[in-house]
């Protein structure tokens, strides 16, 4: 009886796993490090009380964390590429998981705040290698499935943050907050040792990093000057209107700092063989108008998501648990609907440049639906507001996606996917410094206009004072506490009158960024689905 032999290639030959496994493994932690993005901010109040520190000190646990994920983005690729991305990527879990506990148990701020540092460094890898992972683990004409999974967890995980951190906060300890990534991340770390390994072909790409001698080449001034501008333009956007922009002698250094070296970074990696940032990645039209709709995709959902509570908060006396359920419908649209534009893209029924423009003209105008909302505005019409642009949102990254690949060969995915995360993370950093800055300033101006048409001589006001005062005395005020009383509550309607305007000025504007940016969608390149990428660009 013959003997079967095996060669050397079928015995080394990995078993195949489940395209969709490995999906679901990537996405957990994803999942988990969006989510920590947004699930302390309720939390800070009762973190300054249990660190002993002020409200304004602890504010830097959001700023560390932001700071250090965006000195890390843009450097992904070229980690991936040194370390391997399955093992880059495990490194970051592990980081991640260990520092959330130290989160969890520091006894003062300053032990939080280098915690916070390193779990940003380990988040920061998350995104983009995910992203990488899935364009290598899923050919081209199904890879809109697999975006359909991450738009899910991109989305909804910074939108649920506040609910769970407001939840784990009135019921548990302000620690879970962070201890909660611990199982999390050990869940995360156990199926990528099992199922997730680089491609054949990625072993070619990490051999670019060193030269004939094998020695590693080390892109030192492109790294230090991406790092060093990133670090400074994210202090600069989240402490800005704290620190009253250019009034604070800091700001004003972020600012000379991040514009000299992102810009001197630019040129630099522009010129360089081997740049840890590739931009002439940008060179490819459809990859390019892609980059900038992450740019306006992370300006819109992070800005709308940080919004909505603080409106509800502020206005409408919400708690942070009822603010977020405002959110709710639209993760669940996006949920049921986006697996339905992934089949509209994979089986051919609509281009993606097509979905992509209905989808930003539905998220432009959800943006200016809400922009007419006022303070007799229930709960059902936010959430239904809030399931329209997450209808929008459910035809946006799929369709999105798949264009930014399209004219990419296989070993430029590894780049793309930080270049594209590197231009989502600073629009939703430059998204949320906007509504910062103008719902502050457009407070103001609007409290100034309000005030000057309604003087405290208004003999309509006066009657309204009256009639107020005259019920409070019927129920046991006196004459002079009513009258207070009567002015006070006036004073307090014409403050909500203003920041209300504030917000719906806010959204207005962001709807008109959205439909002046649709059109431009439509200039990207046709390409076939399932096609493979040009030979040259």
């Amino acid at each position: 009886m013959a003997t079967a032999v095996l060669s050397p290639p079928a015995i080394l030959r990995r078993p195949a796993v489940n395209p969709w496994v490995v999906a679901l493994t990537v996405t957990l932690a994803t999942f988990m490090e969006l989510l920590d993005t947004s699930i302390a901010n309720v939390s800070l109040p009762y973190i300054a009380g249990g660190l002993g520190r002020s409200y304004d000190e602890v504010t830097w646990i959001l700023t560390t964390y932001l700071v250090a994920n965006a000195v890390v983005l843009p450097m992904s690729a070229w980690l991936s590429r040194v370390l391997g991305r399955k093992n880059y990527y495990m490194l970051c879990v592990a980081l991640f998981t260990v520092t959330s506990f130290l989160c969890g148990i520091a006894p003062s701020l300053g032990v939080m705040l280098v915690a916070r540092v390193l779990q940003g460094i380990g988040g920061g890898g998350l995104a983009p290698v995910e992203q990488a992972i899935l364009v290598d683990t899923f050919p081209p004409d199904k890879r809109a499935s697999a975006f359909a999974l991450y738009t899910v967890a991109i989305v909804t995980a910074p939108a649920i943050g506040p609910v769970l951190g407001g939840w784990i906060t009135d019921n548990f300890d302000w620690r879970w907050v962070f201890l909660i990534n611990i199982p999390i991340g050990i869940l995360s770390m156990s199926l990528t040792t099992r199922f997730v390994h680089d491609p054949p072909a990625f072993a070619e790409e990490r051999k670019s990093v060193r030269d004939a001698g094998g020695r590693l080449r080390v892109d030192g001034i492109g790294i230090a000057l991406i790092g060093l501008g990133s670090a400074a333009l994210e202090i600069l956007l989240d402490r800005g209107q704290i620190d009253d922009w250019f009034g604070s002698t800091l700001i004003s250094w972020m600012f000379v700092v991040a514009i000299t070296c992102l810009v001197t970074a630019v040129f630099w990696e522009l010129h360089h063989k081997d740049p840890v940032i590739d931009f002439r990645l940008l060179k490819t039209r459809n990859f390019a108008i892609a980059s900038f709709f992450y740019f306006v995709f992370g300006f819109g959902l992070f800005a709308s998501t940080t919004m909505i509570p603080q409106l509800l908060q502020s206005l409408y006396g919400y708690r942070a648990i009822d603010a977020g359920l405002v959110l709710g419908p639209g993760a669940f649209v996006i949920t049921i609907l986006a697996p339905v534009g992934a089949q509209l893209v994979q089986r051919g029924i609509v281009r993606p440049r097509i979905l992509l423009f209905g989808a930003l003209i539905t998220v432009g105008l959800s943006f200016l639906h809400y922009s007419h909302f006022n303070l007799d505005t229930d709960y059902n019409h936010y959430a239904l507001a809030r399931a329209l642009q997450g209808f929008g949102y459910a035809f946006f990254f799929v369709p999105l996606s798949v264009i930014t690949y399209s004219e990419l060969k296989p070993n430029q995915n590894n780049r793309a996917s930080s270049l594209t995360n590197f231009f989502r993370n600073w629009g939703g950093s430059f998204g949320i410094a906007y509504i910062t800055t103008a719902g502050e300033r457009r407070f103001n101006f609007h409290q100034s206009i309000v005030g000057a048409n309604l003087p405290g001589s208004s003999p309509a006001l006066q009657q309204s004072v009256n009639q107020t005062a005259g019920f409070l005395q019927a129920h046991g005020y006196s004459h002079a506490d009513a009258l207070n009383a009567a002015y006070a509550h006036f004073y307090d309607q014409l403050g909500a009158q203003s920041h209300l305007l504030a917000f719906m000025d806010c959204f207005h504007v962001i709807g008109v960024i959205t439909l002046i940016a649709a059109p431009l969608v439509l200039v990207t390149r046709h390409f076939k689905m399932g096609g493979r990428a040009p030979a040259g660009h």
